[in-house]
């Protein structure tokens, strides 16, 4: 069986890291190559095709963050991000969960949500409309994607709703779609728009949009741990994580912050997979913001026998086939690293990731701050900005860290007297 603690990853060679992730994941020596002369997963040929007025292409930090069991399965979970201490937060986090088994996540099936707007309608008998043809909606929506119909996925249900607006009554026809493990945007639009003119004659009104919406609400994931109150820091650490969860939970100013830090962890796999970054973050914001009030995604408590237990639960649109990762190479292969099979999959791991550097920053923010590890990692980006060779690196950042002067100046003070 693979196992993803890892001793002391961080501070082996590039080389020492690649080796073991190859055989983690059973990379090729071509995919490997690949990482390791890679112009980011996408040349400008292939980018030039992807958006318009292309000039190059963009390359963050590709890391991987150790530790982590999600449902008795080890990972080892490609995370793209630029800043400092995300993925060294989330293994630590996941090396505590696993003492007491590691993750517990699950993920509804690959429901999207199509919508038509319909006006100039008469709403009731419309509705009734609606109802008495939902066969032969269903019947064009799935004459659309031979390919899901051929696998029993495809259009499944058409509901509708009726909203109130400051231009008058609106009737909303949803069609709900089994996607399959794709993300689902563009056959979920495709349908829209063939049974519009469908939903225009059933309807007797007029319609104006005909597109999918990111908030999820189908595709909900979930995950929680119990991470172990000693080796937290004690029962008044566990006491102060939950006294600043009930902070966000309760403050909309701290909410906000709060669900970035646990958005650092599910875009950080998002964006190492290739999947659509704003979507995800749109869903999970407005469902913070679901009762009327922004608040936590994510939920704090103790056990009985004092352990400190987390869970978040969010809508997660996400795909494996398809989109970027058709031609993203890097992509492909991260989502190789992940071993994943589904989309259900990876949406338990991305959540299980948000839910691990919520627990991170929430125990830093309750014990020594969010600085001391944060500024570290920052200083090493501070002293390679003022020119410092691999080598010097390490003597530049521990003076600044001593002097509590964290500089680009004194970095190339410090530099000169090398």
């Amino acid at each position: 069986m693979v196992d993803s603690s890892i001793s002391k990853f961080f501070e082996k060679s590039r080389k020492e890291r690649l080796d073991i992730i190859k055989k983690f994941a059973g990379l090729s020596d071509d995919e490997v190559k690949q990482i390791e002369n890679s112009d980011g997963g996408i040349t400008f040929d292939k980018a030039d095709k992807m958006v318009e007025n292309a000039i190059g292409t963009f390359s963050l930090p590709l890391g991987i963050a150790t530790n982590f069991t999600i449902n008795n399965k080890d990972y080892l979970v490609p995370m793209v991000i630029e800043e400092p201490s995300v993925i060294a937060a989330a293994s630590k986090a996941a090396k505590i969960a696993k003492i007491h088994g590691g993750f517990k996540a699950e993920a509804d099936e690959s429901y999207s949500i199509g919508q038509i707007q319909v006006v100039d309608v008469d709403i009731k008998s419309a509705i009734s409309a609606v109802k008495k043809s939902e066969k032969e909606i269903l019947d064009l929506a799935n004459s659309k994607s031979k390919t899901l119909s051929k696998i029993g996925k495809g259009a499944k249900h058409v509901s509708c709703r009726e909203i109130k607006t400051d231009s008058g009554k609106m009737l909303i026809v949803e069609l709900l779609i089994d996607v399959g493990d794709a993300m689902g945007a563009n056959i979920t639009n495709t349908i829209c728009e063939a049974v519009a003119p469908l939903i225009e004659k059933i309807t007797k009104g007029r319609v104006i949009l005909r597109i999918l919406s990111n908030y999820s609400t189908k595709r909900m994931a979930k995950a929680s741990a119990v991470f172990d109150s000693e080796t937290v820091g004690g029962d008044d650490i566990v006491d102060n994580i939950i006294l600043a969860y009930q902070f966000a939970l309760n403050d909309e100013y701290r909410a906000v912050t709060h669900n970035k830090g646990v958005m650092n962890g599910i875009i950080a796999v998002a964006n190492a997979t290739g999947q659509d970054t704003r979507a995800i973050e749109a869903a999970a914001h407005a469902y913070a913001a679901r009762s009327g009030k922004y608040t936590s995604l994510t939920e704090w408590k103790k056990d009985k026998n004092g352990n400190l237990v987390g869970k978040i639960e969010l809508p997660l649109s996400v795909g494996i086939i398809g989109g970027i990762i058709n031609v993203h190479s890097l992509a492909k292969i991260c989502t190789k690293i992940l071993g994943i099979n589904s989309a259900n999959e990876l949406a338990c791991v991305m959540a299980t990731a948000g839910l691990a550097q919520n627990f991170s920053a929430l125990r830093a923010l309750s014990s020594e701050g969010i600085q001391s590890g944060h500024m570290k990692l920052h200083a090493r980006n501070i002293a390679a900005a003022a020119g410092a060779k691999p080598e010097q690196i390490d003597k530049i950042v521990k003076k600044m860290v001593e002097e509590s002067n964290i500089s680009l100046n004194r970095a190339k003070e410090l530099l000169s007297q090398l």
